[in-house]
């Protein structure tokens, strides 16, 4: 009877798969991490943008938009795009569902004013790198003044764009965060939860 003998993997086949595996285990990281680094540069210019189209509206009419009372007469749009009260304040809750709202408002009157793109007559807010929306309140998160917020971030995310953008600290600054379904300011991000981050304009 013939013996057979069974030939293994030599060590440098070995070694060559593991290199392949190295290469495409790096090549899936480095991945994922340039579309985390686009994801972050993208809430970076969506927030510059916005603060540089309610700037524009403000230097152009001398009112902010949502909160101005002449943009039914100013803008020729059908139907009319609804007027604010020129106070001063943007008013309203930054994800509000509500047309009458100033903070729903904003929207239409930077769009018929072709700072955004968007039909005039739409409230719809934007959506941001992480899917959920972008609004503007005024006095969010115990910020002074009017924010744009930036809905349903990760945890992780903010903690970098606290980093980069901020003091480091998630409860003071210029960027200050709520745990999704609450209203109080957060201390810490825990990467486990998402976050509404606001950013002072």
């Amino acid at each position: 009877m013939l013996q057979t003998k069974q030939k293994g993997f030599t060590l440098v086949e070995i070694a060559i798969v593991l290199v392949i595996v190295g290469l495409l285990i790096g090549g899936v990281l480095k991945g994922q991490e340039m579309i985390t680094n686009a994801k972050l540069k993208r809430i970076e210019s969506d927030n510059a943008g916005i603060a540089a189209a309610m700037f524009s509206y403000q230097d152009r009419y001398l009112q902010l938009p949502g909160d101005d009372d002449q943009a039914s007469g100013r803008f020729n749009t059908s139907p009319l795009v609804t007027n604010g009260d020129n106070d001063g304040i943007i008013d309203g809750a930054w994800d509000s569902a509500s047309s009458a709202d100033e903070s729903s408002v904003f929207w239409t009157h930077l769009r018929a004013a072709g700072l955004i793109a968007g039909a005039p007559d739409e409230i719809t807010r934007p959506s941001n790198a992480y899917g959920g929306k972008i609004g503007v309140q005024d006095g969010f998160s115990g910020i002074a003044g009017h924010v744009t917020v930036f809905g349903q971030i990760e945890g992780p995310i903010a903690k970098i764009l606290e980093a980069r953008l901020d003091d480091g600290d998630a409860d003071s600054g210029r960027m200050q965060g709520t745990e999704v379904g609450t209203s109080a300011s957060t201390a810490t991000y825990d990467d486990t939860k998402r976050y509404n981050l606001a950013f002072r304009l």
